[in-house]
Formats: structure tokens, C-alpha cells, sequence
């Protein structure tokens, strides 16, 4: 196939994307309405993470991961998001956490820019090996890491609405 004839089909494949961005973010902002700083901190028992980290997850794999394969600026400096790394241990200490309206700023400013870079990918760029791949997969293209990552936000952003309703809130999506 060639690029020209390639093109039309990438539009739709990173529109596809792009809106799930946009709908994992809008979902996101639904879950946190409301919360306070120390609603973001409640944690789930047995174990888990408690909604900042979650948000924080979420800022560090855009920010950190993303921004850069996709050719945009990141919002914060990658060790601002440390804490909130893949592996990381539970988030208990309230001093050791981000403010919440930090998190959720960045979350809206990183969204915008992953929605304007998946516009600019070509099907080269797509094609490519990925710099990383968290399947440990050798054949990791650009366009597979893509589409793992809208996975992994949206499951961690599913994860948002139970945290919510931990902090005494009704389900934001009804």
C-alpha cells in the first residue's frame, strides 16, 4: 500500500485513539469531581493505591512515556512524577503525595497534548520499533505501544470510579 493510500486509513486508526483519550480523560474528570486532597488519599484495604497515586500514574505515563515518542513537550519534569512510577509502593504518606489540583492540571494539560500529537503520526512513525514495551515484546511497534497505553489508561481510569466511591461519593457515571 502506498503512503498516500496508507494516509486515510492512520486519520481514522489515530482519530480512534484520540478519542479514546479524550473519553478516558472526560471520565476521569467525572470521577474526581467534587474530591478533595484528602478524599484523594483514602486507601484501598487490603492494598492497592488510593486515587492520587492512580492520577499520578496516569499524568507519569503521558508525561513521561508518551509526550516524548509522540514529539510534544512534557508538562512536568519526569522526576516531579517519581513517585507515582509503575512498581512504586503504596502511596500512604500525605506529605509524599502531589496536590491534587497539581495532578488533575497536568492530567488536562498532557491530555491535550497526546490528543494533538496522535494527529501528527505518520505511518512511518507508526511503523517504528517502540522505544520500550512494558510486554517485553521485541516486535513493539509505535503503533502497538499506542494502543497498550489507551488500554492502561483506561483500566487505571476504571479504577477511579471505585476509588471515588470509597471516599463516600455516588458513581460520577450513571
Amino acid at each position: 500500500m502506498s503512503t498516500a493510500a496508507a494516509m486515510p486509513a492512520i486519520a481514522g486508526e489515530m482519530e480512534i485513539l484520540r478519542e479514546q483519550a479524550r473519553v478516558i480523560h472526560r471520565v476521569l474528570r467525572m470521577n474526581v469531581d467534587g474530591l478533595t486532597q484528602e478524599d484523594s488519599l483514602i486507601q484501598p484495604q487490603p492494598g492497592g493505591n488510593c486515587l492520587n497515586w492512580v492520577v499520578g500514574h496516569l499524568v507519569r505515563t503521558y508525561n513521561n512515556l508518551i509526550l516524548p515518542l509522540l514529539g510534544e513537550e512534557p508538562v512536568l519534569g519526569k522526576d516531579v512524577l517519581k513517585r507515582y512510577d509503575r512498581g512504586s509502593t503504596e502511596l500512604h504518606e500525605a506529605s509524599e503525595a502531589l496536590p491534587l489540583e497539581e495532578l488533575l492540571a497536568a492530567w488536562d494539560e498532557t491530555t491535550n497534548r497526546v490528543v494533538a500529537g496522535l494527529a501528527t503520526m505518520t505511518p512511518e512513525a507508526l511503523d517504528a520499533p517502540a522505544p520500550f514495551s512494558p510486554r517485553k515484546n521485541p516486535d513493539e511497534t509505535v503503533r502497538s505501544l499506542l494502543t497498550i497505553v489507551m488500554f492502561h489508561q483506561g483500566y487505571h481510569c476504571g479504577q477511579t470510579g471505585l476509588l471515588r466511591r470509597m471516599a463516600g461519593k455516588e458513581g460520577a457515571i450513571r
